[in-house]
């Protein structure tokens, strides 16, 4: 293996602020080199935006770096130590096939990891070959890169290149290796993971390390800990709205994918939801239901309350005092969460202000959706081009009254019917990526190594909010099939 090169003068940035944390966090470990890598998949437009030169990277030198068999001068990689709760079960973790480059210091001075995701075994492995397959890397290119477009906290990707080497999962199937770019991979697994194996000490030197990177911005007051847990709540709470707000259904919301810095990270098991259904569930692992639509909102605060465990000794080193300073931030969760969905619904329905009844006017129309089985995405989509009838509920009773009473409600406000579109339009996708559509863009690309098809959704997704002509095929719903959509996790 090569390492800490720097060809073309491509941009790379790197610090590695995390190796300063204490040995416990992480282990140091290098990329396992790769027979014959291929870069398939390019981000242009990020990789400039964080100082990187697109012209130099996107080409076929280049994949040694992505497919880590060259490693970027100022990189010192190493995997990530953390826990979780994985259905509920607490268990040790760690980063069991990425492997985080550095800290890209972007031309704006802001801090990026630079993680590669399916690069070899690591001292977290478990058993596990480290490695991943082509189609779950892809599919989170193509999801995160869908998320940034719609506008919600995500982290992105930079990259896939293909290894020339087969992994086996069920079956043997073409390996890559994602690069993955976040504010930070530190987890409310990581502050577990600590909390249980770690000293007082580590835990501050976390604890601390976290606020100077993500919240230094903000007022700590009198206690920097419980000021760090409020906003990690705020942000949480706006982050599963949003989710909520266009049908986005996360699949694993375990501790370990809960990051402190409130992005959307790990899309294995996720998809986005077609018929509105709360009970709606798309990982193959999740049998129960615990991640389904419905509970994502009490899923993320049960597991900001197992964060807010962690801190208690930072909190106060009185133990009651510090549960009692918790509970009153994590009580304010669902409020939080509440208003940031409610304001949401009340833009994708062309509200400008509260009123009392909004709340009954919007749960009447999910209601209806929800028995009649209609497209959560489309259906919002034709009121925003106020085409309701060409809505498959047009012809329901109850949905002419509810149109009545949407009317009035928005007659009753200062704003026009066309300041409501307007609203309506920033709020409601056209598009969202369907879930046939994603796995016909995966299929042509592992199955026939068409990358095309995939290119294309990637650009009708980058402006959901367009409402374009060239969307309207892509807004189709799938047909009716007798089984539901399963997704998998690529381990």
């Amino acid at each position: 293996m090569k390492e800490n090169i720097n060809p073309f003068g491509t941009g790379w940035n790197l610090d590695n602020s995390y190796s300063k944390l204490p040995d416990i966090f992480y282990t140091e470990q290098k990329p396992t080199p790769v027979r014959r890598p291929e870069l398939v998949m390019f981000n242009n437009a990020l990789a400039e935006s964080i100082g990187l030169d697109p012209v130099q990277l996107n080409n076929p030198k280049a994949a040694e770096i992505f497919a880590g068999n060259q490693i970027p001068e100022g990189s010192v990689p190493i995997a990530q130590a953390y826990a979780g709760h994985q259905f509920e079960h607490f268990t040790m973790l760690g980063d069991g096939r990425a492997l985080l480059l550095g800290e890209q210091i972007t031309p704006e001075g802001k801090r990026l990891d630079i993680q590669l995701k399916g690069s070899g075994r690591t001292a977290y492995s478990r058993g596990g070959d480290g490695k991943a397959a082509l189609g779950p890397m892809l599919r989170e290119y193509l999801i995160s890169e869908a998320m940034y477009g719609l506008g919600i906290p995500t982290t992105r990707s930079l990259a896939v290149a293909t290894t020339g080497e087969s992994v086996i999962r069920e079956m043997p199937l073409p390996g890559a290796v994602l690069t993955r770019v976040a504010s930070s991979h530190i987890r409310v697994g990581t502050f577990q993971f600590v909390s249980k194996w770690g000293t007082d000490e580590e835990l501050k030197a976390l604890a601390d390390y976290t606020w100077e990177r993500h919240f230094s911005d903000i007022d700590e007051g009198e206690n920097r800990y419980l000021a760090m847990l409020k906003e990690v709540i705020r942000r949480q709470a706006e982050l599963i709205a949003a989710w909520q707000l266009v049908g986005f259904i996360h699949g694993v919301m375990n501790t370990d994918n809960m990051v402190i810095c409130g992005e959307t990270i790990d899309y294995g098991p996720c998809a986005f939801m077609d018929v509105y259904d709360p009970s709606t569930v798309f990982s193959s692992i999740d049998a129960r239901g615990r991640y389904a639509y419905g509970n994502q909102s009490g899923i993320a605060e049960w597991n900001l309350s197992r964060f807010a465990e962690t801190l208690l000794p930072l909190i106060s080193d009185d133990h009651h005092q510090a549960k009692v300073l918790a509970m009153e931030a994590l009580v304010e969760y669902h409020r939080l969460f509440e208003r940031c969905w409610l304001a949401g619904m009340r833009a994708k329905l062309g509200i400008f202000h509260e009123e009392l009844q909004d709340e009954k006017l919007i749960g009447e129309l999910l209601e209806i959706m929800r028995k009649n089985q209609a497209d959560f995405t489309n259906m919002f989509r034709v009121l925003t081009l106020d085409r309701p009838e060409e809505s498959e509920l047009y012809e329901k009773e109850e949905f002419l009254r509810w149109l009545t009473s949407w009317q009035s409600r928005l007659e009753r406000q200062d704003e026009t019917k066309e300041d409501s579109i307007k609203l309506m339009r920033e709020y409601n996708p056209a598009i969202i990526p369907r879930n046939h559509r994603v796995e016909e863009a995966l299929d042509a690309a592992v199955k026939q190594g068409d990358y095309e098809v995939m290119k294309r959704l990637l650009h009708v997704l980058s402006k959901p909010f367009a409402y374009t002509a060239e969307q309207d095929e892509y807004a189709t719903p799938p047909k009716p099939s007798s089984s539901p959509y399963r997704t998998f996790c690529g381990t």
